[in-house]
């Protein structure tokens, strides 16, 4: 399993301590060190769409020039957009085989990660 995320995110913190907590094993990639490859956002994007991982919420979107948020138009723009400020991908990215979860959710991490 592959977790990704900031370190200092306090969802990414709720989530890798109770993936800890339930003894669940897992690899993690720190988007601020590491980045998101284009074909990684390409996969997400076609297994759930990129709307669902895209942080509009957050303070990185808000913080942004207008010109630029007018800017994004397409899937494209948005997914080199993302690729270039990975704080605004939705926090933790859980990948386990074919499950794919955005976010922290306890319900959710019950009934697909404990096996």
């Amino acid at each position: 399993m592959k977790v990704y995320g900031i370190p200092n995110c306090n969802t990414v913190k709720k989530a890798t301590d109770w993936l800890k907590a339930n003894n669940v094993a897992y690899e993690f990639q720190d988007f601020k060190r590491l980045g998101v490859s284009e074909t990684k956002l390409e996969e997400w994007d076609a297994k759930a769409g990129y709307e669902k991982f895209w942080n509009k919420q957050g303070l990185t979107w808000k913080q942004l020039d207008p010109e630029v948020k007018e800017s994004i138009k397409t899937k494209a723009d948005t997914l080199k957009l993302l690729q270039q400020k990975t704080s605004m991908i939705k926090r933790p990215v859980i990948e386990d085989g074919d499950f794919l979860f955005f976010g922290f959710d306890e319900n959710v991490y019950k009934e697909n990660l404990i096996k």
